[in-house]
């Protein structure tokens, strides 16, 4: 009897790998899981918080002091010299206006702190199955015109020449020594004291300091931010009725749409809104579109972000801070 013959299929051709363009490299956080996306860059964004909270924590004082020195020479009728203090605070100006306030969201110590109680609170409250604690967004946006308030009070001071005259109340200096492991704060017991409600209120609400009563955000906030490399959203592209963006974002504001010039002063560039946004419509100001309508920079690409952490982290080492 005749052998069967087996029939042979053949063998299916691998599929072609698709050409990789630069762009696509550049964005290659974006062929990750939406999940991962979102864990890659909360890990990649922690990293530089730390990084600059253990080496650079005096970035946030050193800059202070140089707002601190103008105004007081101002009102003294002295001369203006180029110290230390007004170099870093100039730089830092000159750098915001660039990227905008990339410093508070990524370097700033202070705003780190803040950034890890209220994650800590969140982290408990889960646990505990309770609601976390949070001020309504109403009542956040009308206490957003206290720092310049606060601002405000400082320069009077500094002009009059009586902030020098305060000693043991600045809970910056209560932060620098604690950081410094310098204990000795029997001098600085109200400035103690006031550190301790700082933390609470930056536990019970996303960014309390930085929102509210951050006199360096509050000058920050009023520098002229170039539109290149901030954050704008493509809101025809969005779905219907999604406010995804608007819910994560700690400074509690919408992004300004594409094709206009409008900064927000008050955006920290943190990023949650581009990871949050499920359509990946967030974008910053220098991405265009492919002839195919794509678009090639989005914004919040990984590179980007450690980009401008690594020159703000070379100017720093520069100045000496």
């Amino acid at each position: 009897m005749a052998r069967e013959l087996k029939k042979v299929t053949p063998a299916t051709p691998p599929a072609p790998v698709p050409n990789r363009t630069f762009s696509d490299y550049l964005n290659f956080e974006e062929q990750l899981p939406k999940k991962k996306q979102k864990q890659v860059r909360t890990w990649v964004r922690t990293a530089i918080q730390v990084l600059f909270f253990l080496f650079l924590p005096s970035a946030y004082s050193s800059a202070f002091n140089g707002v601190k020195y103008l105004f007081t020479q101002v009102g003294a009728g002295a001369v203006i010299e180029w110290t230390p203090f007004v170099a870093i605070l100039v730089v830092l100006l000159v750098y915001t206006i660039l990227f905008g306030r990339f410093f508070c969201g990524y370097a700033c110590a202070f705003g780190s702190l803040g950034d890890w109680l209220f994650a800590l609170q969140k982290y408990i409250a889960k646990k505990t199955g309770k609601k976390p604690k949070q001020l309504s967004r109403t009542t956040a946006k009308s206490l957003a015109g206290v720092k310049y308030v606060v601002l405000t009070a400082i320069v009077v001071l500094c002009f009059t020449g009586l902030y020098g005259k305060l000693t043991g109340w600045n809970p910056w200096d209560a932060f620098s020594m604690l950081h410094a492991r310098n204990f000795r704060l029997g001098k600085h017991v109200v400035a103690l004291v006031l550190l301790l409600l700082l933390m609470v209120g930056m536990a019970f609400e996303e960014r309390f300091f930085c929102k509210f009563l951050c006199p360096m955000g509050a000058v920050f906030s009023l520098m002229p931010t170039l539109p290149f490399f901030s954050l704008f959203r493509t809101r025809k592209d969005c779905l219907n009725k999604c406010s995804a963006c608007t819910k994560v974002c700690p400074a509690d504001i919408e992004l300004p749409n594409s094709g206009t010039l409008s900064v927000r002063g008050e955006c920290f560039q943190c990023g949650r809104c581009a990871g949050g946004c499920p359509k990946t419509n967030i974008h910053c100001g220098v991405s265009g579109k492919t002839e195919k309508g794509k678009r090639r920079l989005k914004g919040n690409e990984l590179w980007f972000v450690v980009l401008r952490a690594a020159l703000l982290l070379g100017l720093f080492l520069w100045l000496g801070v």
